[in-house]
């Protein structure tokens, strides 16, 4: 090959190659492009954790969260599956396709744009753009995204999978946890996949994370690790060497515990002191209301439920360890935060459900309470007191059900931060974005993001990232709200709520006691003004203020089992109907004779 040919084809290969090379390299600048690990806890309460003043032994977390910033007023919607779709997207909920979760869908609501239970055209998760940026990405746990082909992570940007495609399993076999569904499906890239025989979820969801990272261990390209745990949504199980470290915690009960975590919040800094601590809802009982046997077993629910968390943070510290084995560690952005506020639902209280647990092998006994075949809850009464000093729990639009945690730790985040601006769900991907150095011009795809980057103010830049008039709405299930600057519009709805708009200064009331709407007129009209612009902007579809989710779960899980049993319940029809005519026919044979 002669001189002139050579050049050609280098000049070929650079016209081909060079844009390649430049979007893989995109943002790298003069540093090295950090890898990220999301950890999303589902269902974990405000002050679940041991760095927010929680009881549970969560160690790995505490030293992440010492290394780098806790935020204090970060919101989440109320419901896990809009706010997974917020996380991945920083799109609002309602624009994502997944307005609500398919539980609690009413039937007026069905196929309708933005009700539509799977993500709509032109809406990109975090794993995509980052993917077209040069990442790698992988996932383990809870999808409740989507079910099938085209709608699991494999087909949304992921390279690797293994997950649940429900909204939740047991944490011991692969099993349903609930009548909505009859069986646990898990895929692995997109296919059926099966639990092994010694599965317990925490520590499986970061063994099959460390096995992927591992097989890709030669590959040179930046990472995002994103874990979804099942700790600790409802069935709550937890191994007994971890349950065993709570012996008498909670004996005190609900009220002692909401109590104690309200004082540790204010000494820790993360509400104001003198704060007030919201009244108990009159539907809740007090603990001396139970009798010794209800009271001890409530107490070990709460055990186990701190032992979830426990169990949770020692594979998380598996997980980090192995990345600073592998010189990943220091290069790496951690990202912890919960769904939603706790789980206060009492599934064994509803009709027909202990005899669904018999079928299903499940007992609700105090001997083996949260281990292999046990369902385990901790009700509404301990949901509020976890949620302390927030009101109420997951489902509403309380501060119980969205102000959730959220630690951020790793490059360029300054350590020992307490970072008391409002933010949202939906800040978390343009975060990330912000970190890998991806051009601004390059994160809204054909549907624009809501959220914004907290790199500002992780970095010190600035102390919020919203602006004291930027108004920011959030609906789920006729639970909504409206947040400006410190001030919070909000309607909750029933069966813990009366859907009446209330008011409130979150700077100076977390709990949400004291309403302003009418001390504060002017400003109650404006971000109503607020609230209905944004309802018309996202495509909210409004409930009457009777709507029920807790009522919609019941009628919605009753419809899907008939659907489930179609063909038994068919069969038996027949052989009923058969029967009753071959009655009805000795019965004119006999009047004949």
């Amino acid at each position: 090959m002669n001189k002139t040919s050579c050049l050609g084809l280098a000049a070929l290969l650079a016209a081909t190659l060079l844009p390649a090379v430049a979007a893989a390299q995109e943002g790298t600048g003069a540093g090295k492009r950090p890898n990220f690990v999301l950890l999303l806890i589902d269902d974990a309460a405000y002050s679940d954790l041991g760095a927010y003043g929680g009881e549970a032994r969560t160690p790995n977390i505490d030293r992440l969260a010492a290394q780098g910033a806790v935020f204090t007023q970060y919101h989440s919607s109320p419901l896990c599956s809009p706010s997974r779709a917020m996380l991945l997207t920083g799109v609002d909920n309602h624009r994502t396709g997944f307005a609500t979760i398919p539980e609690t869908l009413p039937v007026e609501q069905q196929g309708r744009p933005g009700y539509r239970m799977r993500f709509e055209p032109g809406v990109e998760t975090v794993a995509t753009r980052l993917k077209a940026a040069g990442y790698r990405s992988y996932m383990t746990g809870k999808w409740h995204l989507g079910h099938g082909p085209g709608e699991l992570p494999d087909a949304l940007g992921f390279d690797r999978s293994f997950v649940l495609d429900a909204s939740g399993a047991d944490n011991w076999e692969q099993k349903p946890y609930m009548p909505y569904y009859t069986s646990a499906d898990w895929f692995e890239d997109g296919k059926p996949a099966t639990l092994p025989k010694d599965f317990y979820s925490s520590e499986f969801l970061v063994d099959q994370m460390i096995r992927y990272l591992e097989k890709d261990r030669a590959r040179r390209e930046p990472f995002l690790a994103y874990i979804a745990f099942q700790a600790v949504h409802i069935p709550v199980q937890a191994p007994r060497e971890f349950t065993a470290n709570y012996d008498g915690v909670y004996d005190g009960g609900w009220g002692q515990m909401r109590e104690a975590r309200w004082r540790r919040a204010q000494e820790r800094g993360l509400i104001p002191q003198g704060a007030p601590l919201a009244p108990v809802h009159e539907k809740l009982r007090s603990w001396e209301s139970l009798d010794a046997e209800e009271r001890a077993l409530y107490a070990r629910s709460m055990q186990v439920h701190a032992g979830m968390l426990e169990a949770m943070d020692h594979h998380i510290g598996r997980l980090v360890d192995y990345l600073k084995a592998q010189g990943q560690f220091e290069n790496t952005v951690f990202l912890i935060t919960s769904d939603n506020g706790p789980e206060p639902s009492n599934p064994v209280a509803q009709a027909g459900f202990r005899t669904w647990m018999s079928r299903n092998g499940y007992t609700h006994e105090l001997g083996n309470l949260g281990e292999k075949g046990s369902m385990c809850f901790i009700g509404p009464e301990w949901a509020n007191a976890t949620a302390s000093p927030g009101n109420l729990f997951k489902f509403h639009s309380s501060e119980g059900g969205m102000r959730v945690p959220l630690i951020a730790a790793g490059p360029g985040i300054a350590p020992g931060r307490r970072l008391v601006g409002t933010s949202f769900v939906t800040d978390v991907t343009p975060t990330i974005y912000d970190y890998a150095g991806i051009d601004r011009a390059r994160w809204n795809g054909p549907v624009p993001m809501s959220g914004r980057s907290l790199k500002p103010a992780l970095s010190g830049a600035v102390p919020r990232v919203y602006a004291a008039d930027e108004p920011v709405g959030m609906e789920v299930g006729g639970n909504a709200a409206l947040f400006k600057g410190d001030y919070k519009l909000t309607k909750i709805s029933l069966p813990w709520g009366d859907a009446k708009w209330r008011l409130y200064n979150l700077a100076t009331d977390p709990g949400e006691v004291q309403d302003l709407s009418e001390k504060e007129p002017e400003r109650y009209r404006a971000m109503l003004a607020d609230y209905a612009a944004y309802e018309q902007e996202a495509g909210v579809l409004r409930l009457p203020d009777d709507f029920n989710p807790h009522k919609q779960v019941k009628i919605n899980a009753i419809k899907k089992q008939l659907h489930h049993y179609r063909f038994v319940l068919g069969g038996a029809a027949i052989v009923l109907a058969s029967l009753l005519l071959m009655w009805l026919r000795r019965r004119i044979l006999r009047a004949g004779a």
